[in-house]
C-alpha cells in the first residue's frame, strides 16, 4: 500500500493571523497585528468593543470633541461667567439701598408732619386756656372805674396779653361788618336791618380767634338778613 498523506496542523499563516487576540493598550486585536478588515485591532471603549478606525474623535456642529455614543466633551461646555453674578448682585442691593431709601424719606416726612401737629395742638390748648382771661379783661375795660390807677394796670395787663397772642400767630377772626362765614362764625341770632347786607354780622358777642387755617374759638355773633 502506497503511503497515505496526513495532514498536519498547519501553523497560521500570516495572512489570517494566529487565530490569537489580545488587548494591548486598551485595544483587542490579532496578537500578530496582521492588517486585516479595518486592521483587525478592535478597542473597549465606554463599555463597547468596537473597530479602532470608527473610534476616532469625531467633532459636533460646534467643533467640540464627541466619543463614540455622540456625547459633548467636558471641554465643548460653557462656563458661568463671575461677573455676571457680581452684576446681579450689585443691582440686588442698589434695589434694597433705593427702597431704604425712600421708606426713610416718608417716614422723616410723616415724622415732620406729626411734630408740627403735636405742636400746634399744644398751642392750640395752651392759647383755649388763656382766652377766658382775654374775656374778662375785656369786660373789665368796658366797666366804669373811679380808681384810674386801677383801671390803668388792668389795661396794662390786657395789652401785655394781646401782644403775647400776636407773638404765638394768633389772629382774632374779624366779625362786625363781614359776610357771615359759617366755617368762622358762630350765629346764635339773626335780625332785620335794612342798612346791613345780607348775611351780615350785626353784632359780636364773644370774639373768635384763629392760629393759621385752624379756628381757636369761632366768633359768636348776630346776622342780620
Amino acid at each position: 500500500m502506497g503511503k497515505t498523506n496526513e495532514s498536519k496542523p498547519q501553523k497560521g499563516d500570516e495572512s489570517g493571523g494566529n487565530g490569537k487576540l489580545k488587548i494591548e493598550n486598551g485595544k483587542l486585536g490579532d496578537e500578530d497585528g496582521v492588517d486585516g478588515v479595518g486592521n483587525g485591532k478592535l478597542r473597549m471603549e465606554n463599555g463597547k468593543l468596537g473597530d479602532a478606525k470608527d473610534a476616532k474623535d469625531e467633532k459636533d456642529e460646534n467643533g467640540a470633541d464627541v466619543g463614540v455614543d455622540g456625547d459633548a466633551g467636558d471641554a465643548g461646555s460653557a462656563v458661568e461667567d463671575p461677573s455676571a453674578a457680581l452684576k446681579a448682585e450689585a443691582r440686588a442691593e442698589r434695589d434694597r439701598y433705593l427702597r431704604l431709601a425712600a421708606e426713610y424719606d416718608n417716614y422723616r416726612k410723616r415724622s415732620a408732619k406729626e411734630r408740627e401737629k403735636t405742636y400746634g395742638d399744644a398751642r392750640i390748648d395752651t392759647i383755649s386756656r388763656l382766652l377766658p382771661v382775654y374775656d374778662n379783661l375785656e369786660r373789665a375795660l368796658k366797666m366804669e372805674c373811679a380808681d384810674e390807677a386801677f383801671y390803668k394796670g388792668i389795661e396794662l395787663t390786657m395789652t401785655q396779653l394781646t401782644e403775647i397772642l400776636e407773638n404765638m400767630d394768633v389772629e382774632r377772626i374779624a366779625a362786625v361788618g363781614e359776610k357771615f362765614d359759617p366755617n368762622r362764625h358762630n350765629a346764635v341770632m339773626t335780625i332785620e336791618n335794612p342798612e346791613l347786607g345780607e348775611k351780615t354780622v350785626a353784632e359780636e358777642f364773644q370774639k373768635g380767634f384763629a392760629l393759621g387755617d385752624r379756628v381757636i374759638r369761632f366768633s359768636t355773633v348776630v346776622v342780620a338778613n
